[in-house]
């Protein structure tokens, strides 16, 4: 998952730079891989600072103060189906036409053919493997073909309403055209979030887009109102256009936005992550009643695995007249395993993540309550740290349903091998995964429990529990070629941790280390192949 900002503050004078980076700190559990600003100052200068790793490790004082401008994009990511290097880092950048920034969260499935395209047609060279380059270059191609020396709103809807004719996925987007304003726009389904929000000041008003209403909160702005499914909105210091550039289809927002990603603290859609987490715990109580009940289990008490469990975990104790308890400590400075790029990592990070106390374990019969179960990986080394601790009995229950088919639009979970639940019954599934019971949520149960809090929300983009793509386009041979870019993408990070392979190629080229250490912070107007921030100078260093 990624988290995308575009912010344009009503006086040109201040820079945004600092606002966009305590934004994307809010948005950090949203990816952990990489994270990047682009900023536009006098002139329609822009000015970047990009790289892998956390906002807290890229963003200093000296490199904030090198973004300057009172409008710019943020991004945090970790990486989908593009590869690891420092040039998969976005926002990313072209100079033609009129240049325009870029930040994506999403994922396409149509890139073979629209790669033909670029290629054969538009005549744009694709620097990364990375579908969110490809989704810019899409943009600024249906841009071009305007001709004109200055283009207005209307022009920027029409390229926006034929890019989404052409593309096939999930994307919620944040654009900045140069000297003119910042843009937002999210495909026809809805799948992923954005929305907008204003802070009124007595000089004037400043404009925010993000991934999510907490940035808003956090920084004083309100009237939070999510982009509708198919629309673009285009924001200049002079006004505010809005508009439906794509056809009605269905609305599906992606379900599991709410079962794990998003903060609690959120509202999307219309739909607090927090209330229908709580639902969630509510109707997963019920699901345990009937099952122990059946199997005739007891238990002794309800421990949530921290921490997007603790709100359903509370209220399913509390349902149930069960004790709650903390009985897993976190140890708040080690990265969110779920995000971290590889399996191994994952692995060895469980336990310096979370200690288990004795104390609430020892001679009794555990409940863990978990928001989903996907590689099994955590669960694994969870219940047998529950169980070296002196639990008798390691129950869990999943907020979830079983994750069974691979999420295509954004989520990192291509592969169907690394699924636990893939081709396994549920005590199956608990078998693999060392515990004595496992208890699912069951998907109407999951549907209902955030669909009550917005009516008009008729269906969710399940696809993770039961296959179900609301795009279509998803079939065995779109799996079998992502799987593949999968594997070749670990097998290349692996390498180069191991110091075997220099940076990663894109598509076209690329490899040469990025341009840190150059003095000047200005775009650089030449396209250089051989540089993996292509066409502008990045602040940050190594």
């Amino acid at each position: 998952m990624c988290g995308i900002l575009g912010l344009l503050l009503h006086d040109s004078t201040i820079n945004c730079a600092p606002e966009i980076c305590e934004g994307l700190s809010l948005l950090q559990h949203r990816g952990q891989d990489a994270c990047g600003i682009v900023t536009c100052g006098p002139k329609g200068r822009f000015y970047q600072c990009k790289a892998n790793g956390m906002v807290r490790d890229i963003f200093d004082e000296s490199s904030i103060r090198k973004l300057i401008g009172g409008m710019g994009v943020g991004h945090v990511r970790y990486p989908t189906a593009g590869s690891f290097n420092n040039a998969e880092a976005q926002p990313f950048y072209v100079n033609s036409p009129y240049g325009i920034v870029f930040a994506h969260n999403g994922n396409l499935i149509n890139t073979t053919s629209l790669l033909q395209y670029m290629d054969a047609t538009a005549h744009r060279h694709i620097n990364t493997s990375s579908d969110s380059e490809l989704l810019l270059n899409i943009f600024a191609n249906n841009l071009q073909q305007t001709g004109k020396f200055r283009i207005n709103e209307e022009d920027i809807f029409t390229a926006i309403g034929g890019m989404m004719k052409q593309v096939k996925g999930a994307y919620a987007c944040v654009a900045m055209l140069a000297g003119f304003g910042i843009i937002a726009f999210r495909d026809p389904n809805g799948i992923r979030p954005v929305g907008m929000a204003v802070r009124r000041t007595e000089t004037g008003n400043d404009y925010l887009f993000a991934s999510e209403s907490v940035v808003a909160d956090a920084s004083g702005f309100t009237d939070w109102d999510d982009v509708k499914p198919g629309e673009a909105i285009i924001i200049t210091r002079t006004s505010i256009s809005r508009r439906q550039v794509a056809e009605p289809a269905t609305f599906a927002p992606d379900i599991f936005e709410y079962v794990y990603f998003a903060r609690p603290d959120s509202v999307l859609d219309g739909v607090s992550v927090y209330r229908s987490r709580m639902a969630m715990g509510d109707m997963l109580a019920e699901e345990v009643k009937r099952v122990l009940s059946k199997m005739d289990l007891s238990v002794d008490v309800v421990i949530p695995v921290p921490d997007t469990s603790r709100v359903a975990a509370l209220n399913l104790a509390q349902k149930l007249n069960l004790p709650y308890r903390e009985g897993f400590i976190k140890n708040r400075y080690v990265g969110r395993t779920f995000i971290m790029p590889g399996q191994q990592m994952r692995k060895k990070n469980v336990r310096r993540k979370l200690n288990a106390m004795a104390l609430e374990f020892s001679g009794r019969n555990v409940l863990l309550v978990d928001d989903s179960i996907v590689r099994g990986t955590t669960s694994k080394e969870i219940i047998q740290m529950a169980k070296d601790v002196g639990a008798k009995k390691v129950i869990v229950a999943s907020c979830a349903p079983p994750i069974r088919y691979p999420n295509v639009y954004g989520i990192d979970m291509p592969s169907r091998s690394e699924l636990v639940a893939y081709g396994r019954k549920e005590e199956d599934v608990a078998e693999a995964i060392g515990a004595d019971l496992v208890i699912f949520q069951t998907l109407p149960d999951l549907i209902e429990s955030v669909r009550h809090l917005n009516l008009s929300i008729k269906r969710f983009d399940c696809s993770l529990f039961d296959g179900d793509y609301v795009t279509g386009g998803v079939d065995e041979a779109y799996f079998s070629k992502l799987e593949t870019l999968r594997a070749d993408n670990v097998r290349g990070k692996a390498a180069m941790m191991s110091g075997d392979l220099g940076p990663a190629e894109g598509k076209g080229g690329g490899g040469a280390p990025p341009m840190n250490g150059i003095t000047e912070d200005v775009v650089s107007i030449g396209t250089m192949n051989g540089d993996d921030t292509v066409g502008l100078h990045n602040t940050w260093k190594r």
